[in-house]
């Protein structure tokens, strides 16, 4: 394996920290430089380089016509989710970029969401080890009821940031 990238060092460092504030911190850290994440408030639980856990709570900023949280904000989660998830793994010398994003909207959302994405051992060996390549990452979203309002597909490629 490689050694760590940049944002996993960092995430590593505030990982050290007490609950609530990691949060707090990797959140503040991923939404000044994510805006459009930032501009949500998605709320960082967990950044590993195996896992991630994200929410967003029903708010106005992020809601639909109906009061639930809109389709584009459910879809940002789990982009999030995963594309950290992601970034935790990529060496410094490629860059994450989505390549599939598959959203399919299966019951009204009730409450807030929260999504937890996952990648394997052998996932992350190929993210480490190879310098071009996709993945499939598994993402759950799910709301207050612990029900899956959308079910995703996320596959999420990389590739050098120097280009031949």
């Amino acid at each position: 394996m490689s050694e760590l990238n940049v944002l996993n060092r960092i995430v590593s460092k505030l990982n050290v920290l007490p609950g609530s504030v990691r949060g707090q911190a990797i959140s503040l850290l991923i939404g000044r430089t994510v805006r459009y994440a930032g501009t949500s408030n998605i709320y960082i639980e967990k950044l590993t380089t195996t896992e991630s856990i994200m929410r967003l709570r029903n708010r106005k900023k992020v809601q639909n016509h109906i009061g639930s949280i809109h389709a584009a904000a459910m879809a940002l989660l789990a982009e999030s989710a995963t594309g950290l998830l992601v970034g935790m793994n990529v060496p410094d010398s490629s860059v994450p970029v989505i390549k599939t994003l598959h959203v399919d909207y299966l019951k009204r959302c009730q409450g807030d969401i929260k999504a937890v994405a996952r990648l394997t051992k052998e996932q992350i060996e190929q993210i480490t080890t190879t310098e071009k390549g996709e993945v499939t990452v598994e993402i759950t979203v799910t709301d207050e009821r612990g029900v899956e309002p959308i079910r995703c597909e996320m596959i999420w490629a990389w590739t050098s940031k120097i280009r031949r």
